[in-house]
């Protein structure tokens, strides 16, 4: 090989070599919920199959700049990638070759970083003959992504939510001082002992400090759903120097509605005294009809209870078993209806549990 030659071959492995800017689970347990409501529709945004055993998903920037999105079946190396970077300790991600799937190009999930000494992000140049670019679902309206996210800011910031609520109607938070069972707590119908830590998410860290958190409502209906909040997630999910995911922004200080009271529903938006009761029947039927795998999921929650996510058309649930549920809408933009532990919602959330997918 010529001294040409060997300048051409190093130009072309500079730029087929892939900068790893961050990773993500693809699997019925855990997969980026703006990309779809269950597992095989967040697989087809990429158009993968539903491979039982998941995937991993490399993101980052070739040497000319161009986003690529590398599909590994190596789940379990991209799981200890993400579980180090979100201690904060380095780790290199180098997918074995025998591992790929696929090497899509652009980028699923919406990126705030970029590799150094690279061109800045592009999309590569359309291949006539291969994939399609992939891109961000839309964000910038209230919409089935809006939505997800929006689920996944409540179930981050759970105790931020659940302490806007008023103990009367809600009862107290499971484990705090006015909790049933718990020293100096008061007994409260409807409402179970529990022992969760407040302010503590799964890694251990706070949801939120006290300067964040939202004001606690001045009303709530005898109904138990009545008490709307806004919720402000208008802007793209950010990320942190490794690329991992963050969570949508702390709740809207500013409390919304109740049922139909103070705040008036355009044409074609959902009312949330019919939207709640539709999806809590429809998540009832989801015990005699099995769903999509990955419409309900179960991750750790403080005090031994679990955390339930379900995932419907048009609709997002986020529960505590221990606790309550909160619901969003499609046609209540923005809007986040409590849901209070009535006598037949801990049956329901056990039975949702029982069936929901878990992580390894």
């Amino acid at each position: 090989m010529t001294g040409t030659d060997e300048a051409e071959a190093a130009a072309t492995t500079a730029d087929e070599a892939l900068y790893v800017l961050t990773a993500a689970l693809l699997t019925p347990a855990q997969f980026p919920s703006v990309l779809g409501d269950d597992y095989p529709e967040a697989c087809a945004a990429l158009g993968l199959g539903p491979y039982a055993e998941g995937y991993g998903l490399v993101l980052g920037q070739d040497g000319a700049g161009a986003r690529w999105t590398v599909v590994i079946d190596d789940v379990s190396l991209v799981a200890v990638a993400i579980a180090s970077w979100d201690c904060g300790m380095e780790y290199d991600l180098s997918p074995d070759e025998r591992t790929v799937v696929a090497a899509l190009p652009g980028w699923p999930l919406e990126l705030v970083v970029a590799a150094p000494n690279v061109p800045a992000p592009h999309d590569p140049e359309p291949d006539p003959e291969g994939p399609p670019v992939l891109t961000p679902p839309d964000t910038d309206t209230w919409g089935p992504a809006q939505r997800r996210l929006g689920a996944d800011a409540v179930a981050a910031q759970w105790n931020t939510w659940r302490e806007q609520l008023d103990v009367a109607t809600f009862g107290p938070t499971p484990g705090s001082a006015a909790a049933p069972g718990t020293p100096g707590g008061s007994e409260a119908p409807g409402t179970p002992a529990g022992s969760g830590v407040d302010g503590v998410t799964p890694g251990g860290e706070e949801s939120v400090g006290a300067g964040d958190r939202a004001e606690p409502s001045e009303r709530a209906e005898e109904t138990g759903t009545a008490e709307t909040t806004a919720l402000d997630t208008t802007g793209p999910e950010k990320h942190d120097q490794h690329g991992t995911p963050h969570e949508p922004g702390a709740p809207d200080t500013a409390t919304a509605t109740g049922t139909g009271v103070g705040r008036r529903h355009g044409e074609g938006e959902e009312k949330e005294e019919r939207g709640v009761p539709r999806v809590l029947a429809e998540l009832r039927g989801y015990l005699d009809s099995a769903p999509p795998i990955g419409r309900v999921r179960s991750t750790f929650a403080p005090g031994g209870a679990r955390t339930l996510r379900a995932d419907g058309p048009g609709w997002s649930v986020v529960a505590r078993t221990d606790d309550m549920a909160f619901v969003l809408l499609d046609g209540c933009p923005g809007d986040v209806h409590p849901v209070a532990r009535d006598e037949e919602l801990p049956g329901l959330l056990e039975a949702l549990g029982a069936m929901a997918v878990r992580p390894l």
